[in-house]
């Protein structure tokens, strides 16, 4: 999505955080005056006289928020709306009007749930700054509540978060494939995630009360990894003061993970490929053979077929670890995955360093969402659990994105296309279907990355004819 384009369909069009507002208010002329200041910078308002009526619009709708006089026909009716609202799920923010007279009653109200109160008369500017900050404030509930539903019902398949189709097709193919014992290889950039489909096929197999045992194959040296794979005997070299198993014999009857294998040396991918054909493992300094039964995941970000074809990867080794494979997305090509993988880590982040913090605001989500991660899914949890721990407020802001990661996603949408000469509602038709491609036609996700509310974008789409 090109920055110009999003700044372009915020001006073409005000009403960016409409909203809709319950006013609850005796005072006919004065719940008038509140509608009309309200509707002046776009949010649609319904107008209520009592509690009674209040409790009936309440039942039959959904506000995003609520603005209601304290004192109605001498009682505190104000407080039966805020109880009544505190019911509903979610509940929207309370706002309450009341006289300075009832100031410490409002005050009360908002140890007990309320947003906030304004007293009168009423200064309209700041009426309306007080409703849109209740309005965001609902907006990031309503859009973390969607995210959380998401996260939870993700099929059980653990550790996969993500409604892309690209994911959605890793995932299926993982599935098909975990009840069997075919061996895997999973591709992928570096930090996309492919030791959590391992482990994710491990858990769906009939393997899963047995052991996932991962080895890192660059982390060892050619004659260490040889020890860390098959184990050793006594004595087979100094230092070794005991008989000691291999990796393939601690995954015995589970799965063995191979990270990186395209980095494992020549004279290691002849051993391998000799205890895949036999099923057998012998320990260095041993001639006896040990039986395992093993099931192999692995995992590389090379191209294997050019290493086979530079004679760097066994050719025979390549198609025995091949059975099938599962091909991750770097997350520049799945970003309508960004949002939802950026809130389950702000939990985890925010579980973890004991801080409150509820969302992520939604100009900070746009530059999370623009940006090119070249580190993928790893970097965007590094970088989200660094804004946690840095944050100071109770939502991630566009102040707590690291300095590089606004400078990258300026410089990216500076070089995207050339906007001169373009007439404006061609860039800004354009910028909709973009972002509606990349939200899967998720229109109030596309709305929230546009900056624009979701009547204005189904207004936009209708104008278009899209």
């Amino acid at each position: 999505m090109n920055a110009a384009a999003e700044v372009l369909i915020a001006m073409t069009d005000k009403a960016d955080n409409s909203a809709s507002v319950l006013i609850v208010d005796d005072e006919t002329e004065h719940a008038q005056v509140m509608c009309e200041a309200l509707q002046r910078i776009g949010h649609e308002c319904d107008v209520v006289y009592s509690l009674a009526d209040a409790e009936k619009k309440l039942a039959a709708k959904k506000y995003d928020v609520i603005v209601t006089d304290l004192l109605m026909d001498g009682r505190k009716d104000g407080l039966e709306v805020l109880r009544r609202s505190k019911a509903l799920n979610p509940p929207p923010p309370v706002l309450l009007v009341t006289a300075v007279n009832d100031v410490p009653t409002s005050r009360q109200a908002i140890q007990e749930g309320a947003y906030d109160y304004i007293t009168k008369p009423l200064d309209l500017e700041d009426f309306r700054a007080q409703v849109n900050r209740a309005v965001e404030k609902a907006q990031l509930a309503r859009h973390n509540e969607i995210l959380a539903e998401q996260i939870i019902d993700r099929g059980g398949f653990e550790g996969i978060i993500g409604r892309s189709p690209a994911m959605t097709r890793v995932i299926t193919t993982a599935r098909q494939v975990a009840a069997s014992d075919i061996p895997i290889l999973i591709l992928g950039e570096s930090g996309t995630g492919k030791e959590m489909i391992a482990q994710a096929i491990h858990s769906a197999s009939r393997r899963r009360k047995h052991r996932l045992v991962a080895v890192n194959c660059p982390a060892f040296t050619e004659s260490l990894l040889e020890d860390e794979l098959f184990g050793h005997i006594k004595g087979a070299y100094t230092g070794a003061l005991s008989d000691r198993e291999g990796r393939f014999e601690y995954a015995d009857r589970g799965t063995l993970f191979l990270d990186e294998i395209g980095d494992m040396p020549a004279a290691m991918q002849a051993k391998l490929l000799r205890v895949l054909e036999t099923g057998e493992v012998v320990r260095v300094g041993s001639n006896e053979p040990r039986k395992v039964d093993v099931r192999l995941v692995s995992a590389t970000n090379k191209n294997l077929e050019e290493l086979v074809a530079d004679k760097q990867f066994r050719e025979d080794l390549f198609f025995r670890i091949k059975g099938v494979t599962v091909t991750l997305p770097p997350l520049r090509e799945r970003r309508e995955d960004i949002p939802l993988l950026t809130h389950f880590f702000l939990k985890q982040s925010a579980e973890r360093h004991r801080k409150e913090i509820d969302g992520v605001q939604p100009d900070a989500q746009r530059v999370l969402n623009a940006y090119g991660w070249p580190g993928n899914v790893r970097q965007l949890k590094s970088t989200i659990e660094l804004m946690v721990v840095l944050s100071q407020g109770q939502n991630l802001s566009l102040e707590d994105v690291p300095p590089d990661l606004r400078r990258g996603t300026t410089a990216e949408s500076a070089t995207a296309t050339s906007l001169g000469g373009v007439p404006l509602d061609s860039i800004t038709k354009q910028a909709i279907l973009q972002t509606l491609d990349l939200c899967n036609g998720n229109r109030e996700e596309a709305a929230k990355m546009l900056g624009i509310g979701e009547r204005t974008l189904y207004r936009k789409i209708k104008e278009y004819g899209m």
